[in-house]
């Protein structure tokens, strides 16, 4: 397996992990265990309902979340939940994560040094 080739079949699962809204989704599902539609969308600030909706589809087609409905509420209570192979990759996220946070300030200091670098000079 190659998954810097394009023809590796492991490329096309690490496309959809490396989607912004599904690795805040993963983390989102691990912290705050199972949540509703609107719960999730609160959770993760900017998301709009459409993105929501196709992260969801995504992640549950490649096994990583679980959507449950109990149609014995009115309306139906569909729920959330990470499987246990989501909650691998979660933890996996959770590291990549916690390094962002650590290191942000870091990382908007080198664009700064970057930006003032490449600025267009008046003339």
């Amino acid at each position: 397996m190659d998954i810097l080739d394009a023809a590796c079949p492991s490329r096309d699962v690490f496309v959809d992990l490396a989607d912004k809204w599904a690795l805040l989704m993963l983390l989102s599902l691990r912290e705050r265990g199972v949540q509703r539609f609107s719960e999730l969308q609160r959770s993760i600030g900017g998301i709009s309902r459409k993105m929501l909706s196709q992260t969801l589809r995504t992640l549950e087609r490649d096994g990583l979340i679980n959507r449950s409905v109990d149609g014995r509420a009115t309306p139906p209570l569909v729920q959330y939940a990470l499987t246990d192979l989501g909650g691998e990759i979660a933890e996996e996220t959770r590291v990549l994560c916690t390094w962002t946070h650590t290191r942000a300030a870091k990382v908007h200091e080198a664009r700064v040094a970057y930006d003032r670098r490449n600025a267009p000079t008046a003339g």
